[in-house]
Order: C-alpha cells, then structure tokens, then sequence
C-alpha cells in the first residue's frame, strides 16, 4: 500500500492513477489519516443473452452429475 498526502497526490495524480490501474493499492490521507483509496472500476462485462451457447456443448458424459466416489465422505 503506498499512501500520499493531498497535496502530494494533486502534483502527482496522472502517476498515482496509473498505479492503481497496475493493481497498486494507493491511499490518499490528511494529516496520515486515511481518507480514501484510488481503485480503478471494473470493465463492465457484456450482458450474457440466454441461449447463447446454444449448438456448442456437443456432449456431456453421462455420469456428470454424480458425485466423485472421493467425495462420499464429505457429504
């Protein structure tokens, strides 16, 4: 985490977005408080349409649904 001052963030603002944009988890504080953190929003992925996979899944093995004999012991 790396932390700046108002003033500090002001100067160096195109530089703290970028690192935010890297993963960086970037804190903005007044007087070493923590006001906010810089995080980039999350691309909207596109809406899912039902069906639309429709004429892909060619097969599924007939025991898909059954329950890995490994597995017993935890249900």
């Amino acid at each position: 985490m790396k932390q700046f001052n108002i003033a500090e963030a002001k100067s160096r603002f195109s530089e703290l977005v970028k690192l935010a944009l890297l993963g960086e988890e970037v804190v903005i504080a007044r007087d070493n408080k923590p006001l906010l953190r810089l995080t980039p929003i999350a691309e909207s992925k596109k809406a899912r349409r039902p069906g639309s996979a429709k004429g892909q899944i060619l097969s599924i093995a007939p025991d898909f649904d059954d329950l890995p004999p490994d597995f017993k012991e935890y249900v």
